[in-house]
């Protein structure tokens, strides 16, 4: 899970910088022209984790399909709603409620799915951490809208994974194009090529990507991560 510790000012959780980065970047800009050129425009900047499985799923839910803006502020009405934002509540204010802070009714039965696996322990949240890729990935997408990406977004993002390779996301597809193909297409076929060089580091390695699409901005790439992946930033 996310390394998290109070900045103990009452104010937003700090994120500890992932424990393998630096030797990731090392290993990276060691092995590959790309990186070399692209890891030292973002300084220190890192990846930053979602601590909360259940919030960081129902993030993703609620992204699906709409603008950030439309995410964001769904997401803020749904907070509003259920401020503790657990299982058992989602649950208690039920699919009328939801509707109203601007679900579709097909989302709104998937945030209540995603409680209701939570709550009866149909997930197994507490060894999701001693558990591996695919095998987290093959416990989340029993959920109603949980695609594989979106559970490799939660690897990314809640758990931290270390060699992640999203071949759904376009963001990394663009990346890839943009940087490795002078912005020629890109099938799966070569990101997987390009990738192989990358492990054991290929979430690292994606993130930069994303970074170069939009170097400016912490609020994703243009795969639309920052409504869908968790909690609006991909910093």
């Amino acid at each position: 899970m996310a390394a998290e510790k109070d900045n103990g000012a009452g104010g937003q959780p700090e994120f500890e910088v992932p424990a393998y980065w630096a030797e990731a970047k090392e290993e990276l800009m060691r092995r590959d022209r790309i990186m070399k050129r692209l890891i030292p425009q973002f300084g220190d900047m890192h990846l930053k984790g979602h601590p909360d499985p259940f919030t960081t799923l129902a993030r993703s839910i609620v992204g699906q399909q709409v603008t950030p803006k439309a995410a964001d502020a769904a997401w803020i009405k749904l907070n509003a709603c259920c401020p503790k934002l657990t299982p058992a509540q989602i649950i208690k204010l039920g699919a009328e409620q939801l509707s109203a802070c601007g679900l579709s009714k097909r989302k709104t039965e998937y945030i209540l799915d995603l409680a209701d696996h939570f709550k009866a322990k149909r997930v197994h949240a507490n060894l999701w951490s001693e558990m591996d890729d695919e095998a987290v990935i093959a416990e989340l997408v029993q959920i109603r809208g949980i695609s594989r990406w979106t559970a490799e977004m939660f690897l990314i993002f809640n758990l931290l994974r270390p060699n992640v390779l999203p071949l759904d996301d376009p963001g990394l597809i663009q990346g890839i194009s943009q940087n490795y193909f002078s912005g020629e297409p890109v099938s799966r076929s070569d990101a997987r090529e390009v990738a192989a060089n990358w492990e054991p580091w290929r979430t690292v390695a994606t993130w930069y990507l994303w970074r170069s699409l939009d170097p400016a901005s912490a609020s994703g790439s243009a795969s639309g991560l920052a409504s869908a992946a968790a909690s609006g930033t991909v910093e």
